[in-house]
């Protein structure tokens, strides 16, 4: 029984940390592109807020159940960092709820502290999956490398968009230039084949 326990912790916490958080994160990014998209926005806005409570909610079920299950002697670093995370997600979640307005004086430091938790978070999150899988292994004796691998499959997957994100529009700008060049060159063409 305590085995099924810490497979469900475990898938619940990559659920939240390994999946649902990264997405969001993925999501409120696209707000870069949409600033004055309103409907659009909002709906960015509204799946990244659903995911990352979401997200919450898995991570406070899944560390009820270590209270309630686990040996929580903070002896190794997966129960360090799943507390410090904890912590940290509890104060992401506040600042997300009080949220200044745009024209707010006080938007920029909230935008810096509520970015700066959410890269904590999620970089917590990524290391403490890792230590997770370790314990796991360290208490079971299962070979965990096929789990390993496949995180970190994920992980390159989530940092690629990411980066993807970032350039998108200069990629984008770069193929609509290539299309005028070469629409600019094929009227070159019929013009003095003529």
């Amino acid at each position: 029984m305590l085995s099924f326990q810490i497979i469900l912790h475990g898938f619940l916490l990559w659920s939240s940390m390994g999946f649902l958080m990264p997405i969001g994160i993925l999501v409120i990014r696209m707000t870069n592109r949409h600033e004055q998209c309103g409907r659009r926005l909002k709906i960015i806005l509204y799946t990244h807020a659903t995911l990352q409570i979401l997200s919450f909610l898995l991570v406070t079920v899944a560390t009820i159940m270590s209270i309630g299950n686990f040996d929580n002697s903070f002896t190794n670093n997966h129960q360090k960092i799943g507390l410090a995370i904890y912590g940290a997600i509890w104060l992401q979640a506040a600042t997300g709820v009080f949220k200044p307005d745009r024209e707010s004086k006080g938007r920029s430091i909230w935008f810096s502290i509520h970015w700066l938790l959410g890269v904590t978070v999620s970089l917590l999150g990524i290391i403490n999956i890792y230590t997770g899988l370790q314990s796991y292994h360290t208490r079971t004796m299962k070979n965990t490398s096929v789990w390993n691998l496949a995180f970190t499959v994920e992980i390159v997957v989530y940092l690629f968009i990411y980066l993807l994100q970032e350039k998108w529009p200069y990629i984008k700008q770069i193929r609509s230039d290539l299309l005028d060049e070469t629409v600019t060159t094929n009227r070159s063409r019929n013009f003095f084949n003529r």
